[in-house]
């Protein structure tokens, strides 16, 4: 039967018990680690002074790692997460040791949020999945961050269709925010997961008294299996937006290149026009139908001709 307890605002503990097993596995939950936190860790289990700076709210860590103590792993994780239509990383710091998981976060990660809760509203959760051990207990947590990774990107591959649909319809400039956007997103999502595997694999090797090597290695070789599979995704997706943001690109250049080709052609039109405009209109002797009456309109009238003879030439050259 497993128990559920609230230290103080940001510390929440489950006790979980098995009436198999002899030993009970204690899952404390910290949400915005600050000095009292930091002190209740070192009180209880004499962690690393490091590792315990590394878990406060204030520091984030620029990278996943792994370390092993004599009597613990502390593992930093980065797992990714929306906020305003982007991706960004939500980071975990874990310690884990004999009978014991620590998890610390900023309260900013919805699926280990929602893990936790499922397991504190229902007792009988973690018990009826056979948790034999904390690095099973640990296999379960990751096993559903990761498995929320798929959201993401299936997220994201919805919006790549879109981008193509625009793309297709002609609506060049809609897409090309949303690619921009799309871009980002898939560059921070394989930045955050890129290093799981590597985690994943040292976590293969971790030996325990409750439960067999083979059953370790087993639960997160699955884990490790889902990371391939993700970046495989990732990668499809990056080749993807990157076709499209090509594709995109290249019909912007064609509307640019035909805009430039009428302004250019005009310019070819108007220039010798505004030439012989110009020479008509010199005061000085010689110049023809400066006297006429009518030099006026005989001059328009050469000169419109001259246009629409060049206008014709540039259509039948189909350059219009």
């Amino acid at each position: 039967m497993n128990e559920y307890k609230k230290l103080s605002d940001k510390i929440s503990q489950i006790v979980i018990r098995d009436a198999k097993e002899k030993e009970a596995i204690l899952w404390t939950n910290i949400v915005n680690a600050e000095s009292p936190e930091i002190e209740f860790l070192q009180k209880d289990y004499n962690f690393n002074l490091e590792h315990l700076e590394s878990s406060t709210a204030s520091v984030f860590s620029q990278r996943p790692t792994i370390a092993q103590e004599k009597k613990y792993f502390f593992i930093i994780l980065h797992f990714p997460i929306l906020v305003n239509d982007q991706i960004v990383a939500g980071e975990i710091e874990f310690f884990i040791g004999h009978g014991y998981l620590i998890t610390i976060h900023n309260n900013n990660v919805p699926a280990l949020i929602d893990f936790f809760s499922a397991c504190c509203d229902d007792g009988k959760y973690l018990g009826e999945n056979n948790i034999k051990s904390s690095i099973i207990l640990l296999y379960e947590l990751l096993n559903r961050l990761i498995n929320d990774c798929y959201k993401l990107i299936d997220s994201t591959s919805i919006k790549i269709e879109e981008v193509e649909d625009l793309i297709f319809s002609k609506q060049s400039k809609a897409a090309t925010n949303l690619i921009l956007n799309l871009r980002r997103n898939i560059i921070n999502l394989r930045k955050i997961l890129q290093n799981h595997k590597h985690i994943l694999g040292k976590l293969t090797e971790v030996k325990s008294s409750l439960i067999t090597q083979s059953e370790i290695k087993d639960h997160y070789n699955n884990l490790v299996d889902h990371s391939n599979r993700i970046w495989s995704m990732l990668e499809n997706q990056k080749e993807m937006i990157e076709a499209l943001n090509n594709t995109n690109q290249s019909l912007l250049d064609n509307e640019m290149n035909k805009v430039m080709k009428t302004l250019t052609i005009f310019s070819v039109i108007i220039f010798p026009l505004t030439l012989l405009v110009t020479m008509f209109s010199m005061s000085i002797p010689g110049i023809p139908f400066s006297h006429n009456p009518h030099g006026f309109w005989i001059v328009s009238l050469i000169v419109g001709c001259l246009g629409f003879i060049m206008l014709l030439f540039f259509l039948k050259k189909r350059w219009l």
